[in-house]
């Protein structure tokens, strides 16, 4: 994609507007909808008859990455899936996205070109449009805000305050990966700083270390329920954990849940993790994070349609508000439901 990769170009020696232009040069419209897009005062979209939906969310070195172990083309692509979980996760169509970054002068162009590598592929891997966005200095190290844009049919589009009593609690995938990826990331910092010498050998958590370092977000799902005629009732994507993101779709849509421990679908790797770190693996499905898969709710009526889906598991099912949100155990017991997932000024303030 780039040339020079043993070059080291200071940011000053392009300017802003270099910077954007030398960054931006690989990316071509896929977009229908995109009618004009990086190289004007603002990009143009026409989205005809469909609604529009558009979602940001900001990433901070020390805060929500450690460059340490997060190679830069990782956390680009990361960096777009985050923003498109948002949208899928309303049941619409990712379509554009605007990339903003703010870099201290410790990162040289070649830094950001291999950022901004991990953005092309992505875009190319979901067929979307980075129409515009920012470049600017920072004295704290990189900081990337992303806007998604997306589209969807009115009756489409999936709140997290339509789920109902007695409807089906679904998730996508699998979860705890991210987090227990991230422990053994961390750990492996921990004996690098004891021994800078040793190498880690990451061969036996291939997928759990994939999924913190790249996530893939679930551009499928929207169009796998519109083929299976499954409307959601509420939809939410799960990245601050399962039990938050179920308080969530509880408080907007004014329901209870029961959640059934049994059901939740934990990969084998991840159970072989949290037994070598001695962590339970219902905790980490339930307040771990950054798994980007899709919770939803969906009324009984279609259960026979998606029963079968191996992308697709029922994990619980609402009620009544006043019941409350509980976790049923594996030995029948009732436990409330607790938000123990990321919070990003609490989490980020204990990690200073």
């Amino acid at each position: 994609m780039f040339d020079n990769k043993e070059s080291r170009t200071s940011l000053s020696e392009l300017g802003e507007f270099g910077l954007i232009d030398h960054l931006t040069k690989f990316f071509d419209i896929k977009q229908t909808s995109t009618k004009i897009g990086i190289g004007d005062d603002a990009a143009v979209l026409n989205f005809e008859n469909d609604e529009v939906v558009i979602t940001t969310d900001m990433l901070v070195e020390g805060v929500h990455f450690d460059l340490s172990f997060m190679p830069l083309k990782h956390l680009g692509y990361k960096a777009i899936m985050v923003n498109l979980s948002d949208v899928y996760a309303m049941n619409a169509e990712a379509t554009q996205v605007t990339v903003s970054i703010a870099a201290s002068n410790r990162f040289p162009v070649e830094a950001l070109e291999e950022l901004y590598a991990g953005i092309l592929l992505a875009s190319k891997t979901y067929n979307i449009d980075v129409v515009g966005g920012d470049t600017t200095s920072s004295t704290s190290g990189l900081v990337i805000s992303i806007t998604a844009i997306g589209r969807a049919k009115k009756e489409a589009i999936t709140t997290r305050s339509g789920a109902k009593p007695n409807d089906l609690l679904v998730v996508t995938g699998d979860l705890g990966a991210a987090y227990m990826g991230l422990q053994v990331l961390e750990r492996e910092k921990q004996v690098f700083k004891v021994n800078p010498n040793s190498q880690p050998d990451l061969e036996p958590y291939t997928y759990i270390v994939e999924r913190q370092l790249k996530p893939e977000a679930r551009k499928d799902i929207p169009g796998l329920l519109k083929a299976l005629e499954v409307q959601p009732t509420s939809m939410i994507d799960i990245s601050d954990g399962l039990s938050s993101e179920i308080i969530h779709l509880c408080k907007n849509s004014k329901v209870g849940a029961n959640l059934f421990e049994e059901k939740i679908p934990l990969d084998p790797a991840v159970i072989s993790v949290c037994e070598e770190f001695n962590i339970d693996s219902t905790t980490v499905s339930l307040s771990g994070g950054e798994d980007y898969e899709l919770l939803f709710t969906i009324d009984q009526k279609d259960f026979e349609k998606i029963k079968a889906n191996p992308n697709l598991t029922v994990i619980g099912h609402m009620t009544e508000e006043h019941e409350g949100m509980h976790l049923i155990t594996r030995a029948n017991q009732k436990i409330p439901i607790q938000s123990r997932g990321w919070n990003s000024f609490t989490d980020a303030k204990d990690e200073e």
